[in-house]
């Protein structure tokens, strides 16, 4: 029959439960899930919601010009979710307001002090918009202090019967501070939304959960120059394995489950302030793709999502970092209760 039956030994039989383990682990630890993004929403009617996510650290300063770049001119989405770090002493939102007035209003905002988040739609969105909730998170430190503050802040909304969280946040700077990083990640996950007094432990999950914000994962195992010489030919691409967020997250210790955009974009910080030249202090730090958006959808039988672009916007240098922009559309199956 082309069968062959034998008795394993000790050692495989020690070998194969090791594999066995080592497979169950693994699925465990999915870690973050690199998802190609396209130029339309390919589903079989129109998505039931559109949402342009941005992420900046501004580095204490902004423009009225710079929000105009950064939000576009072709606002073809119901929400518009913006997260920002090092935010500087200045009323961003009523100059987000104004730069948006035409087309879309502001629904709800989180702030605790330069780490911020707002989350405006379309002109009649207040009608399909409920249970919205605002959360913060310290971590720690001094940073509020220079404007630094490191964090985050959370909105909880309920738009068109999809369940949302939004976490817009700023961790710990260095690059050999990732554990720590790591722990603010694992604390700001289970803190957020269950300290409340109105907490309610029975309410349904997010069906949509969004991190974004300068996480500040760096290059690790790569020197500047090198980095650097491959940023210069376009070869970006080279230095993903190098990413501690995409390796924390594949050991398992950070974000299971979640998606991000293929990192086609050259990494977004440093660079010298009124350019798009990298560091050129006596730091010359490494360039490092320090600024994510990342999604998790807590459900794919019930809700489907498409990421229509992922991207960063070099032309604003007021910063040593660039803004970094997605565009996700979701669509609900009807045939799933909710």
């Amino acid at each position: 029959m082309g069968y062959c039956c034998r008795r394993m030994s000790k050692r495989e039989r020690s070998n194969t439960l090791d594999n066995m383990v080592s497979h169950v682990v693994a699925a465990q630890q999915e870690g973050i899930r690199t998802v190609r993004s396209c130029n339309s929403c390919d589903f079989s009617s129109d998505p039931d919601v559109c949402i342009c996510l941005v992420t900046w650290n501004m580095n204490g300063r902004v423009s009225y010009e710079d929000l105009v770049e950064l939000v576009g001119s072709k606002r073809k989405f119901d929400l518009l979710v913006v997260g920002l770090q090092e935010a500087p002493r200045k009323s961003i939102s009523r100059m987000l307001q104004a730069t948006l007035a035409e087309t879309h209003v502001l629904l709800g905002k989180a702030i605790m002090q330069s780490v911020q988040l707002y989350v405006f739609g379309s002109k009649d969105s207040e009608l399909y918009t409920k249970e919205l909730k605002v959360d913060k998170q310290s971590v720690g430190g001094l940073g509020g202090l220079i404007g630094r503050k490191k964090g985050a802040v959370a909105i909880h909304i309920n738009f068109r019967g999809i369940r949302m969280v939004f976490i817009s946040c700023h961790l710990s700077a260095h690059a050999h501070n990732v554990e720590e990083r790591n722990s603010q990640c694992r604390h700001i996950s289970h803190s957020l939304f269950t300290k409340s007094k109105h907490w309610n432990p029975y309410a349904p999950p997010a069906q949509l959960t969004v991190w974004l914000g300068d996480l500040n994962y760096r290059l690790q195992g790569i020197d500047n120059q090198p980095a650097r010489k491959l940023i210069g030919k376009d070869l970006q691409a080279m230095l993903i394995g190098k990413d501690q967020l995409l390796q924390e997250a594949e050991r398992g210790e950070i974000f299971s489950g979640y998606c991000e955009g293929t990192l086609k974009f050259k990494p977004t910080y440093k660079y010298d302030v009124g350019s798009s030249d990298y560091d050129t202090s006596h730091k010359v730090r490494v360039p490092s793709w320090t600024d994510r958006i990342l999604f998790k959808i807590e459900d794919a039988d019930k809700i489907k999502a498409i990421l229509r672009s992922y991207e960063s916007v070099d032309g604003i240098e007021s910063s040593d970092h660039k803004p970094v922009k997605a565009h996700l559309c979701l669509k609900l199956n009807p045939n799933q209760d909710q």
